[in-house]
């Protein structure tokens, strides 16, 4: 273009990826963007077709070939890494022999934009691929506004769950938690071990030393409960000092008296709260629930709270495995101080 720099100038700012290409297909000029594509290996030197790869319309393999394209739809792609697609139309230059091709990204200019750290300053201001990164990035900040307020709303609500089934106190599983648990494993159909634990003497304690000093053996017996079970039972606070304790597949009796008598031997130690002795012990009734003996988790319940029952008649600190005679046993005796009576079958 016998260095025409005010003809250059003017495509660089209208079309600032194009190449002005000679006779013999070699890039004489590049536009200020298509170089910013290609930083380390400049692109004015080399031929045109070794840049870039002609794939439609196909069977183009020279200059003189590609000028017949003149006015045609161009799809091209950079040989090298990273290899994005773009469009071109060519044009006759205004000297002889010389080829005008201004090339665009297409619906590619998203990757290309990531790719090469483009901005709005490397298109021509009229170019409508601006207004489209603007709604891109746009799109791009709503979408990560509302993945980020979707991740807040699911840790608040797994948040929210968790505190409707967790004792706020102890940390433990609460009532409603364990009567989930319980129809679980019964709709699984397998047996598994059931213990109904009751603290021995711990409202004296709230008497004679407070409040802060109950919360504080409250909160010791649940972590002995966790330490002495296994990491897939479950514990749980089902009253102010009531316990229940579901054991899966634990059916073996003496497994679960071993479990029962850990439990009672750490819980009649002596709990140092502010200079004082917290004095405890546990009582525990052990049920088994057996998925082809047509017993409801209800009647389950029960029968552990007979075998507790009876543990409390005994002289506390023990516990008591269900049988059924201890149901009938049971009618002839008045209830321990603090409990009730259980229920009838």
């Amino acid at each position: 273009m016998n260095g025409d720099d005010n003809l250059l100038q003017m495509l660089d700012v209208l079309c600032p990826m194009h190449v002005v290409v000679s006779s013999t297909g070699h890039v004489l000029h590049a536009g200020p963007t298509l170089r910013k594509l290609r930083p380390d290996t400049p692109i004015e030197g080399r031929r045109f077709l070794e840049v870039f790869d002609l794939k439609r319309p196909r069977g183009v393999s020279d200059m003189k070939k590609l000028r017949t394209l003149a006015g045609s739809k161009l799809h091209l792609q950079l040989r090298n890494d990273p290899k994005t697609e773009v469009k071109g139309i060519l044009v006759p230059g205004p000297d002889d022999g010389t080829s005008i091709i201004n090339l665009s990204f297409g619906i590619s200019v998203v990757d290309a934009v990531s790719d090469y750290a483009l901005t709005s300053a490397d298109f021509a201001a009229t170019d409508l691929t601006i207004e489209m990164l603007y709604l891109v990035e746009a799109k791009s900040a709503a979408m990560e506004a509302s993945r980020t307020l979707n991740l807040r709303l699911q840790g608040a609500k797994i948040a929210a769950e968790e505190q409707a089934f967790t004792d706020t106190l102890t940390g433990l599983k609460n009532r409603r938690a364990m009567d989930h648990i319980l129809d679980r494993h019964a709709a699984w159909g397998t047996q598994f071990g059931l213990m109904q634990v009751d603290l021995d003497w711990f409202k004296a304690v709230n008497d004679t030393l407070g409040h802060a000093a109950g919360d504080h053996v409250l909160q010791t017996v649940a972590r002995v409960m966790v330490e002495e079970t296994r990491e897939n039972d479950t514990v749980a606070r089902v009253g102010g000092d009531e316990f229940v304790i579901v054991l899966p597949n634990a059916h073996d009796r003496a497994a679960l008296r071993s479990i029962g008598e850990r439990i009672i031997s750490r819980l009649s130690r002596p709990m140092p709260f502010q200079g004082q002795e917290c004095r405890i012990s546990a009582s525990i009734g052990v049920a088994i629930y057996d998925p082809g003996a047509g017993v409801s988790i209800a009647d389950l319940m029960d029968d552990a709270d007979v075998a507790l029952y009876a543990s409390k008649h005994r002289g506390r600190a023990q516990q008591t495995f269900y049988t059924p005679d201890l149901r009938a046993s049971s009618e002839n005796l008045a209830p321990p101080t603090g409990r009730a009576e259980p229920k009838r079958a």
